[in-house]
């Protein structure tokens, strides 16, 4: 008896210290753990502070995110040229991006209500999307460009475009009273959501479609967000149409909903 107790108290230390590495194969079915991880904490930390250590982890712990941020949404250049650390640190240097940063801290200085929205919401759209990657979603600060990133199983959000229709800095931009109703916190969720969906689902010989289809096929994507949400969130003529389709038609699951190819039904 006292070799199995052995055996089994060795087991579970050796489950402790490779933190039971089968778990993460179990995340993949499991948006319970989704958190958004703060990678803005980081680039905050470098841009303000020129805190080298916070770049260092910024490359070592988010390479993927990194190289998004610096090649694809700012455009400065690639990761591996020999002065991008220089380059990344004097864009940001602006006095407009350096208030949007500490504001951007402030406002989001805690993230509980999303990560519980949002967690919630991924895995009600889980069970219905059983093939659905679990996405790792994380926070960063671009330039007042994109709203939302999508890669391969990842969301990005940018908190600069988030920080409300009244925010001060806004008005020097000149967006539209339509754009600015949608760049509040409460959007955050519900964005991330379609633009996740919209990856997963695209549309296929977009360019080839009329602007109807491409309404429709995005009204899909805003119902099942709803759905999801437990909310009527987005409100269009389209996600309108989509409803009553459904309705009448309460044998189509939501896959095969978001997979159809055919509006003709709807129009």
């Amino acid at each position: 008896m006292r070799k199995i107790y052995f055996a089994l108290f060795i087991a579970m230390l050796l489950c402790v210290g490779c933190e039971f590495k089968l778990k993460p194969n179990d995340d993949d079915n499991d948006a319970s753990h989704v958190r958004i991880e703060r990678y803005d904490r980081l680039e905050s930390r470098y841009l303000i502070t020129g805190d080298f250590s916070a770049l260092q982890q910024m490359n070592t712990e988010f390479p993927i995110e990194t190289r998004t941020l610096v090649e694809k949404m700012l455009q400065i250049g690639e990761v591996s040229d020999h002065d991008i650390n220089e380059r990344f640190l004097r864009f940001y240097q602006d006095s407009t991006l350096q208030t949007i940063i500490t504001d951007a801290e402030s406002e989001y200085a805690n993230m509980d209500d999303l990560n519980k929205e949002l967690s919630q919401s991924l895995q009600q759209l889980k069970d219905w999307l059983p093939d659905m990657p679990i996405p790792r979603v994380y926070a960063q600060i671009g330039a007042l460009d994109q709203s939302i990133v999508v890669g391969d199983k990842l969301i990005g959000i940018s908190l600069d475009k988030y920080m409300g229709a009244k925010y001060p800095v806004y008005k020097e931009f000149g967006f539209s009273r339509e754009q600015l109703s949608s760049m509040g916190r409460g959007n955050i969720v519900p964005d991330c959501l379609s633009f996740y969906l919209l990856s997963l689902y695209p549309m296929a010989n977009y360019d080839q479609r009329t602007q109807l289809e491409k309404d429709l096929h995005m009204g899909k994507v805003m119902w099942v967000v709803n759905k999801a949400l437990g909310k009527n969130f987005f409100r269009t003529t389209y996600v309108s149409i989509v409803d009553r389709y459904m309705h009448k038609h309460p044998s189509v699951t939501y896959q095969q909903l978001l997979a159809s190819d055919d509006y003709s039904a709807m129009k």
